[in-house]
């Protein structure tokens, strides 16, 4: 299989090296990749200035391709235009921080995966829960097991997956969970500070406030230690207030 990998934290994390040391073992595998971190961009994409794409290079061999855009770029870019071949799965990741709640509005792991389900190509988004971990293996394995399940079952047109691994060691894992999106968020706070010329600035920050308590939300799965796997689409129409919608009678 061609398998396309990408991420937010940028070309050198990590995370993605972890993630493509498993994946290489399952067939043909490209890096395209932003070439700094680009976190919580969301979906955005660059229309007023040129792409640049560099070769990366490890222990003298190519690695991959750094792209100046943002994910979701990578993804177009990669699939338009850089890879000779059309893929048969993207995997985003392995972001280094959750993607859960409403965070997978702002997530830039999520958006590459999410701009690959657009293209028609298969895909999901791992994450590990922690932004400080350096442990990737296990989610790394994880991503090969539903690589393999992902290729060969499919997935419903329009649907990717968004999967969050417990940052726990291997035998503190619960199971795996099926779960929806919560509705967990950070409490933001920006904080004024002043430059070194005098000048105010803001830097935003804050903390995940998880008020998910019902079993089949992804943060609830993360808290009992288990995988969170959470099925989502690119389609945000809140079909059950159509009708309520069209009662507004908003034509003349």
């Amino acid at each position: 299989m061609k398998i396309l990998l990408t991420n937010d934290d940028g070309i050198n994390a990590p995370g993605l090296y972890a993630l493509y040391r498993q994946i290489k073992t399952l067939g043909e595998v490209a890096i395209i990749a932003p070439a700094f971190e680009r976190s919580a961009v969301g979906h955005a994409i660059t229309t007023v200035d040129p792409l640049r794409v560099s070769e990366v290079r490890k222990d003298g061999e190519l690695y991959g391709l750094a792209v100046s855009g943002t994910p979701a770029d990578c993804v177009k870019i990669a699939i338009k235009s850089l890879l000779p071949h059309r893929p048969d799965l993207v995997i985003s990741g392995i972001n280094q921080g959750p993607n859960t709640g409403m965070n997978v509005i702002y997530s830039g792991t999520v958006s590459a995966a999410t701009e690959a389900t657009m293209l028609g190509v298969l895909a999901f988004a791992i994450s590990l829960d922690s932004f400080t971990s350096r442990e990737f293996e296990y989610a790394a394995e994880f991503a090969g097991r539903l690589a393999q399940s992902v290729i060969e079952k499919g997935l419903p047109a329009g649907t990717l997956l968004n999967v969050n691994v417990p940052a726990v060691p291997r035998d503190k894992i619960s199971g795996v969970r099926v779960t929806r999106q919560g509705m967990a968020k950070f409490t933001e706070e920006f904080h004024k500070r002043i430059d070194p010329r005098g000048r105010a600035y803001w830097w935003l920050g804050g903390e995940l406030m998880d008020t998910d308590e019902e079993e089949e939300t992804d943060s609830a799965a993360l808290k009992d230690g288990a995988v969170s796997v959470t099925p989502i689409h690119y389609d945000m129409t809140d079909y059950k207030n159509l009708d309520v919608i069209r009662e507004w009678k908003l034509t003349k």
